[in-house]
């Protein structure tokens, strides 16, 4: 394993470091004392470990292609944009617009999240993005979704496990949210329904893989703490358009 401290450099000449020792043949990567620097991670296909000690900038793991990322910190805003593979684990709390527009792959955030996470998610052929949560989510979660999965599980028992206008403009995929959320805090395209049992041993699954990627003690959680919320139509605004 390479060993790069990023104190104090910028972030044109980290990633730089970063691409030189992968083209030496370095397939693992530990980077310190990492303080803000952007696209770390940016388009890296699979074979390629890079974990990171500190809090990286916006935009790590955008368009990545299948590595692992592994972060003991918190991230800021953009985290997996676009990614098409690979998986992202996140040892805190991320900022706003996480998984833009994510097309494959899996987001495990151990604590809270900001902002529109999960909008514009698409799921595509084989590829499926997930995205797990392990407190709680800000407004317009999967604002605009299109496919994929996510599971909100506000660990901490939170009486507002998400904020407002949840899934706005979601057109595809599920959310399946652990606690109470009023029909008032989702977008006018979201329906409620139970998980069925292939969603339900899905989520059991995930569970069990977000708390052994985080090196949580595993929970067990029943089937009825939980709510699908989904589109009730594919085209919400089709009303709104001529042809």
């Amino acid at each position: 394993m390479t060993t790069i401290n990023a104190e104090g450099v910028h972030y044109q000449k980290l990633n730089e470091d970063i691409h030189q020792a992968l083209a030496a043949g370095e397939r693992q990567i530990e980077l310190t004392n990492v303080r803000g620097q952007r696209y770390i991670g940016v388009g890296l296909d699979a074979g390629v470990e890079i974990t990171i000690q500190g809090i990286p900038g916006n935009d790590l793991a955008a368009f990545m292609n299948g590595a692992r990322i592994e972060v003991h910190g918190n991230v800021q805003d953009g985290v997996s944009n676009t990614m098409n593979a690979g998986k992202v684990i996140v040892h805190g709390d991320a900022g706003d617009i996480l998984c833009y527009a994510m097309r494959g792959g899996k987001v495990f955030i151990e604590g809270d999240v900001g902002y529109r996470s999960g909008i514009h998610m698409k799921a595509y052929q084989d590829n499926f993005p997930v995205l797990v949560i392990g407190g709680v989510a800000g407004d317009y979660l999967g604002e605009y979704m299109a496919g994929g999965v996510i599971v909100l599980l506000n660990l901490a028992d939170n009486p507002q496990p998400a904020g407002y206008l949840v899934g706005t403009g979601m057109h595809g995929g599920a959310i399946y949210l652990r606690g109470q959320i009023d029909q008032s805090q989702v977008g006018a395209e979201v329906g409620f329904d139970q998980l069925s049992d292939q969603e339900w041993e899905m989520v059991q699954n995930l569970v069990a893989e977000f708390c052994g990627d985080l090196g949580l003690a595993p929970r067990q959680f029943g089937r009825e703490e939980f709510t699908k919320l989904y589109p009730k139509s594919r085209r919400p605004y089709g009303n709104l358009y001529s042809y």
